[in-house]
């Protein structure tokens, strides 16, 4: 079964310095029906504006993802990290005990433009660390390539949860395949493009609930197309 949140339901955050957009219930968007999928919790497509960001908060036990498709993020967190996060670079925090960081846009002039991802630990308590690597559009190309999962194998980040986020860029017509264990659900979020899940249609900004399926074959329906995929419990 596929159930399609289309992009222009979700929860909207507008500020003069940011657009952000809420799948899930977030701040001051707030839809019981809406509070997560699993142990996914929150995906924000967020763009700042040019010298903008978020200013130094704190957070605790959840793994935060962050993935930039356009601009640079420069990040800052009490662990002593600084970082600039660019497009194509994934970022995995786990904010265990605690954390205070901060999010800036790297540029003083151009938007950065970019996802970031919630996902609730397998438990509380845990030492907060940070990890980042860029993964690279070439490395996405036409193929499922897991990007985040428990146990990092593959060159993935390692997150402490029994998830595996996989990322792919497909060109018009190209297809990839995913197969879910037994018991298992997935999360197929639109970044850019559209793609085709069988004869389900999504365009950019949609996202996908996908239970009780068998394999999943995935197609590309625009010149170029940016999809996550989430294989969750």
């Amino acid at each position: 079964m596929i159930e399609v949140l289309d992009a222009a339901s979700r929860g909207r955050t507008r500020l003069p310095w940011l657009d952000s957009r809420h799948s899930f219930s977030f701040g001051d968007y707030y839809d019981p029906a809406r509070m997560g999928f699993g142990p996914l919790r929150v995906i924000n497509e967020d763009v700042v504006r040019g010298g903008a960001g978020f200013g130094t908060h704190p957070h605790r036990d959840m793994e935060i993802l962050t993935w930039v498709l356009a601009g640079a993020l420069e990040h800052r967190d009490t662990l002593g990290t600084g970082s600039v996060l660019k497009a194509g670079e994934l970022q995995r925090m786990t904010a265990g005990t605690g954390i205070e960081h901060s999010e800036k846009n790297a540029s003083a002039t151009e938007p950065v433009h970019f996802l970031q991802i919630w996902i609730l630990p397998d438990r509380r308590g845990l030492k907060p660390e940070y990890e980042q690597r860029d993964i690279g559009r070439d490395v996405l190309s036409g193929r499922l390539f897991a990007v985040a999962r428990k146990g990092g194998e593959g060159g993935a980040l390692s997150i402490h949860q029994d998830v595996a986020l996989y990322a792919s860029v497909l060109a018009d017509g190209e297809r990839v395949e995913h197969e879910p264990s037994p018991g298992r659900q997935c999360w197929l979020q639109v970044a850019r493009g559209s793609v085709s899940i069988d004869d389900t249609v999504l365009k950019e900004g949609d996202g996908a609930a996908i239970r009780d399926a068998g394999t999943l074959r995935i197609a590309g329906t625009s010149p170029s197309s940016e999809f996550l995929l989430f294989d969750l419990p």
